[in-house]
């Protein structure tokens, strides 16, 4: 391979090794115009779209330790690749194809995982991960929040809460010490335990 041919591998083989993810689409029939507007989509998500022959993407692929994807490269390609999250990226590319009937998906590679155009599709549906990360934060601090929430109701509240837990176990435990520590209660336990005292149950004299 000459010079020249060699650095454009090169050059390729690093950006797919620096990307978690690569979307392989169709750049038939693409003009200048609309392949500059594809890149000024992906640029604020921190992802750049190029157009690479399909025997310099195949060895690039091959020196980055990506999966073999020689039958899925046929046609004129453009790869894209990026620094953050696939999903934002995916989306732009989906919505991009609805709208101007060109670039459709072939395939993706998303942390060395081969995706078909169903899954890349499906990746698009899906908020980016920051958003998926303020959910998740969000279900963790639930319990907390409502933690907080009763340690920080009034006294009576608390005071409510034992009434109701006393309650809940039920009135008649509460009820037999009750009656024991009253004075007839106290005069029945000292006589059955007196008559239990003597031997043919009959009080001592």
């Amino acid at each position: 391979m000459r010079p020249e041919k060699a650095n454009i591998v090169s050059d390729l083989s690093e950006k797919l090794s620096r990307s978690p993810f690569l979307l392989v689409t169709d750049y038939q029939r693409m003009k200048v115009d609309q392949f500059g507007e594809l890149r000024n989509r992906l640029f604020p998500l921190g992802a750049e779209v190029r157009v690479v022959k399909n025997s310099f993407l195949r060895r690039a692929m091959i020196e980055s330790g990506l999966p073999d994807l020689s039958d899925q490269l046929i046609g004129q390609t453009a790869v894209v690749t990026g620094k953050k999250d696939v999903a934002p990226v995916a989306k732009v590319l989906k919505n991009f194809a609805a709208e101007f009937k060109i670039a459709t998906l072939k395939i993706g590679v998303v942390d060395r995982s081969v995706l078909s155009t169903a899954e890349v599709e499906a990746l698009a549906e899906l908020p980016s991960r920051e958003v998926l990360l303020s959910q998740l934060l969000g279900l963790l601090m639930l319990p907390a929040t409502m933690l907080v929430r009763v340690l920080n109701e009034p006294a009576s509240a608390f005071a409510r809460l034992l009434k109701a837990k006393a309650d809940q176990n039920g009135g008649s435990e509460a009820a037999a010490p009750t009656e024991a520590a009253s004075p007839a209660g106290k005069l029945a336990a000292a006589s059955s335990s007196a008559t239990a005292d003597t031997p043919d149950g009959n009080s001592a004299p």
